[in-house]
């Protein structure tokens, strides 16, 4: 009676392994800077809820043209007046935020037209944003932590290139994607295959077949499933803040926390939820209602 006693014993741990799958802890990552009225970047570190910010967007480079920050009212980077942004980068690095640049957005003006411009874009991106040194930071003496690509226009050519430029000044430098939830995506797919990017969060998103609809998460998590076998590190679900931020695809956030979270959460790629963006959610505190469950 003993020795069941102790079997047992032996064998609840592997019963309870059995009934549970594995889940992992994430983060939440925000795009800030494409509204005047969100708040400062200050503000949005402030909240805790953010492990990653997106300053959004340099939306013109590359083709010769002379890349330019577009940061919506927040400031004029032609008069020099974003640099006030240094000082509160740093608060938000001090506080474990990782705070990147991100490249290219809906409706900017930006390509790369061969494998040296993709070089010479990198060059300025890292003497004006990351380690190097110019007599020109837009965002003053700040040195920002990585370099996400939210590519959405033109046919895809060369943004592995710009990759391993990137990586080339420094392998440690963070980079991340923002693909559409189509698979492959039409702008990012031969970026991704070069397994540099420490994090894709795909924009689940105004893409009606790979996203939540009308109560039904089948398309999403058959989406996320396909996305698990990609080669990014680690996979981030982008969802809308609210109704208000993005066509379709909103998921109410009961329904993210108890139906799509949990199923997310087992995968070992699993790192987090992205939003777009800081505006919608300091409208409808959507991040304070999942950043439990996250």
């Amino acid at each position: 009676m003993a020795c069941l006693k102790q079997l047992s014993v032996l064998l609840l741990p592997l019963l309870l392994i059995s009934f549970f799958k594995p889940s992992h802890a994430g983060g939440i990552s925000v795009y800030w800077g494409q509204n005047g009225n969100e708040g400062s970047l200050a503000d949005a570190c402030n909240t805790g809820n953010y492990q990653y910010v997106n300053i959004a967007f340099l939306s013109t480079f590359g083709g010769g043209q002379t890349p330019q920050l577009n940061l919506a009212g927040h400031c004029n980077p032609s008069i020099n007046n974003c640099n006030v942004f240094s000082d509160q980068i740093k608060d938000c690095q001090r506080k474990g935020i990782k705070v990147l640049l991100s490249l290219g957005g809906a409706s900017g003006s930006y390509s790369l037209s061969s494998a040296d411009d993709a070089t010479q874009v990198s060059n300025y991106i890292w003497d004006n944003f990351l380690g190097g040194q110019s007599s020109s930071r837009p965002l003053g003496d700040a040195t920002l932590d990585g370099v996400d690509f939210d590519i959405e226009s033109g046919n895809g050519q060369y943004w592995d290139d710009l990759a391993r430029a990137l990586k080339g000044h420094n392998s440690q430098l963070l980079l991340t994607a923002a693909p559409q939830c189509p698979i492959p995506d039409a702008h990012l797919d031969t970026a991704i295959k070069t397994g540099l990017f420490d994090i894709v969060w795909v924009q689940f998103y105004n893409n009606p077949p790979c996203q939540y609809s009308s109560g039904n998460t089948n398309d999403l998590i058959s989406s996320w499933n396909q996305w698990t076998s990609s080669q990014a590190k680690q996979l981030f679900l982008g969802v809308p803040a609210s109704t208000a931020a993005a066509g379709s695809g909103f998921i109410p956030a009961d329904v993210l926390t108890s139906q799509v979270l949990p199923t997310i959460k087992g995968s070992s790629k699993y790192g987090g939820v992205m939003l777009w963006d800081r505006f919608n959610d300091g409208q409808s505190k959507y991040s304070d209602a999942i950043k439990g469950s996250v």
